[in-house]
């Protein structure tokens, strides 16, 4: 069931698209990048509102009707009235920033006020917040425009025992742009199926363990989970303070670099951006190099090999390829000392539930829901919430005690010393490497309601313990379907990943766009 506000801006967007020249075709936006937008508003060859009209109109045919991607949960009812606002900005040569006229869409569970942020569940329907995410008011300070909300794995895909990525009980089941009947991967389904689908220049998702990589792998962008404390999470519905960090997907390492810069900074609501004070950049364009893998040391995890033969060998021509740039490649089998799933399972838990009780606390007292037992209460008595999945998350969370916990103290030790200390830290050293490199997952799965996701590839548990950068490109397609390499390393090294990324992107280009019907 569609949200009156999402109608209401569909309504109103149908009525202005309706009277509007200038379409996505005609505009010539399909992979448009930051650059060449920026380049067509200097020389006058469209508007701000030009463009924010043809993807709202692209959106609208697309996402709703047409192919049904269903990637987007809600539209900006203001986001025609914001690009105008730039246009009389950019008339009177005044520019925000890196972002100026740039399209963006958010995963919805970043804070906006003018918007609903839902985490995609029935329980928060309709509920807005006071104030925007620390990031929202970055990316508007950097001149960009919020075109609406992402739908996303419910929770963050934190609730069920089993369940669909893309699925939320607000937003119905995302879709793959590349295969509709296939799964684009969680949480930030949305972000990633939205931006492939050329629907916005640039998304905003969320990791706490894949859910930045997967979705950029499975739909052929680029995505960057930065290290933990480079971009804030205050107003950004939590899983896990120790794990969760927001990051951009884009179609090019460029604009994704561009878009982290927008968002550095200390955040005194998030103590954990108190230690990127002296490891953030403003700008990380700086750090486009195209010989970017020349004389790199890139570790090479085998462990995710042998589950998929065609990822194998894909993987294996990479690794040729990174070696024919310059880069020496170190085969390494194991990261961690221990298996530390188990003590990120039980931190996750603890943290998700202290977490949303300080989110529900945020809302204030028009908030629709106060606590997490309340909450666990309303998604077990509502039948579009439990027809599919059991919430089983839920209530185990429900059931921990406080952060003062023994077992959560302990899960956290053990977590932080056999990920970092005993782990990425220890392997980085003993090769002496710049990176480590790894398939970030396998080709988008079938999407199936009834047995859930089939994750028969993944990398990102390293990164994501350790709370430690990943990068994900496009390595290759296999049967259509794309495929991406993730490279990742030691904390605050963005540089030298975008460094990385950017020299295989520029040697490869492997990015195509998903072929669409119903785009115009």
């Amino acid at each position: 069931m569609k949200r009156i506000l999402f109608l209401i801006a569909i309504l109103s967007i149908s009525f202005i698209s309706c009277q509007q020249k200038s379409t996505y075709k005609q505009i010539g936006l399909e992979e448009v990048t930051i650059q060449e937008l920026q380049e067509g508003y200097d020389n006058g060859d469209f508007t701000i509102a030009d463009v924010t009209h043809a993807y709202l109109d692209r959106i609208e045919k697309i996402d709703q009707n047409g192919m049904k991607l269903n990637s987007m949960i809600y539209l900006n009812p203001d986001a025609i009235k914001k690009a105008k606002a730039l246009d009389k900005e950019l008339a009177n040569d005044s520019i925000r920033g890196p972002l100026h006229g740039v399209p963006v869409v958010l995963k919805d569970n970043i804070d906006t006020k003018d918007m609903p942020t839902t985490a995609g569940a029935r329980a928060l329907e309709g509920s807005v917040p006071d104030d925007d995410a620390f990031i929202t008011k970055k990316l508007r300070e950097a001149g960009a425009v919020i075109l609406g909300k992402a739908n996303l794995s419910e929770w963050a895909n934190f609730h069920s025992s089993f369940s669909s990525s893309g699925w939320s009980g607000l937003g119905g089941q995302t879709h793959n742009p590349y295969d509709l009947s296939r799964n684009p991967c969680g949480s930030s389904s949305g972000s990633g199926a939205a931006v492939s689908a050329n629907l916005s220049v640039i998304a905003l998702g969320t990791e706490t363990n894949g859910s930045i990589t997967c979705p950029s792998s499975a739909n052929g962008i680029v995505g960057i989970k930065p290290t933990v404390g480079l971009l804030s999470r205050s107003g950004i519905i939590p899983i896990s303070h120790t794990q969760d960090t927001p990051g951009p997907m884009a179609r090019t390492v460029t604009d994704a670099a561009i878009a982290l810069g927008t968002m550095t900074g200390v955040d005194s609501a998030d103590n954990k951006t108190k230690a990127s004070r002296d490891h953030h950049y403003t700008a990380y364009t700086q750090f486009l190099n195209e010989d970017g893998l020349q004389g790199k040391r890139i570790g090479f995890w085998t462990k995710p090999l042998g589950s998929h033969h065609r990822v194998d060998t894909l993987i294996q021509q990479t690794k040729r390829l990174i070696k024919e740039q310059g880069a020496t490649i170190v085969e390494i089998d194991q990261i961690s000392e221990e298996n530390i799933n188990g003590d990120s399972f039980q931190v996750l838990l603890y943290e998700f539930k202290h977490g949303l009780n300080k989110y529900f606390d945020s809302l204030g007292k028009d908030a629709p829901i106060d606590s997490f037992d309340e909450l666990v209460k309303k998604t077990l008595a509502d039948s579009v919430e439990m027809h599919y999945f059991d919430h089983d998350l839920l209530i185990q969370a429900n059931k921990k005690g406080d952060l003062n916990s023994e077992e959560y103290q302990k899960a956290l030790e053990r977590l932080m010393t056999y990920a970092k200390e005993k782990g990425l830290d220890k392997v980085m050293d003993e090769h002496n490497l710049d990176a480590i490199m790894a398939p970030t997952g396998a080709p988008a799965w079938k999407t199936d309601l009834t047995d859930g996701d089939n994750f028969s590839v993944s990398s990102s548990s390293p990164a994501a313990h350790a709370g430690y950068p990943n990068i994900t490109v496009p390595m290759g397609f296999i049967d259509g379907l794309p495929v991406g390499v993730s490279f990742f390393g030691r904390a605050w090294s963005e540089p030298a990943l975008i460094e990385i990324a950017y020299g295989f992107e520029q040697a490869t280009n492997i990015r195509k766009p998903p072929t669409l019907n119903n785009a115009e």
